[in-house]
């Protein structure tokens, strides 16, 4: 077993022990609009649910060259409300292109092919093809960083609307096999969901 000292690491090294142990990870494809109206989409692996009263997710965003915020996280910012969609496996080469480097001026999904839908409660657009919509508005926004440098913007962000693709939802549950979600690995490479291991929480302690 090997042992390593993250403040022995460069940013990058440590990054690349994380993302490759912390796997499979949920991908959160967001959606915010910017000032002038247009609609952003980039996702994110750096993603999940924290808390179902209130029912909250967390999402933290990486900062350009440890200065500058992305566009996801000055419009979440800006507006307090955001949509995060649950992708397929089906949208993952669409959702892997608006990764791309795209001007604030330029719309990913106008860009890569999907359709919008409006929200139920927020001003942001969802994508009319994914099978999971969340509307979100900011629960809460912390900068992360030490001694001043701040390379990432966490937020909390709170469901307000769920909407849901009847196919893949039924008695309040979600059909995993159904939804078929991207779930990220280190590096450019993603995966899916393999054998369902169905296993019930002891009810005794020793």
């Amino acid at each position: 077993m090997k042992s390593i000292n993250p403040n022995d690491l460069s940013g990058k090294e440590n990054y690349k022990l994380l993302s490759g142990s912390v796997i499979p990870r949920p991908i959160a494809f967001v959606t915010s609009l910017n000032e002038k109206g247009i609609l952003n989409a980039a996702p994110f692996s750096f993603f999940n649910m924290v808390s179902g009263t209130p029912p909250l997710i967390v999402l933290s965003v990486g900062r350009v060259k440890g200065e500058i915020k992305k566009h996801t996280a000055k419009n979440i910012l800006s507006g307090k409300e955001f949509v995060v969609h649950i992708l397929d496996m089906n949208l993952l080469e669409q959702m892997n292109q608006t990764s791309a480097p795209y001007s604030e001026d330029v719309s990913e999904i106008e860009r890569v092919g999907l359709n919008t839908v409006d929200s139920d409660l927020i001003k942001v657009p969802g994508v009319k093809e994914s099978k999971v919509r969340l509307e979100c508005q900011l629960f809460q926004h912390i900068p992360l960083g030490e001694d001043g440098n701040y390379n990432n913007d966490l937020f909390l962000g709170k469901v307000i609307r769920y909407h849901i693709d009847e196919q893949i939802c039924e008695d309040g549950k979600i059909n995993a096999e159904n939804l078929n979600p991207i779930a990220r690995l280190a590096g450019p490479n993603y995966a899916e969901l393999g054998e369902t291991i169905y296993l019930e929480r002891p009810t005794k302690g020793d």
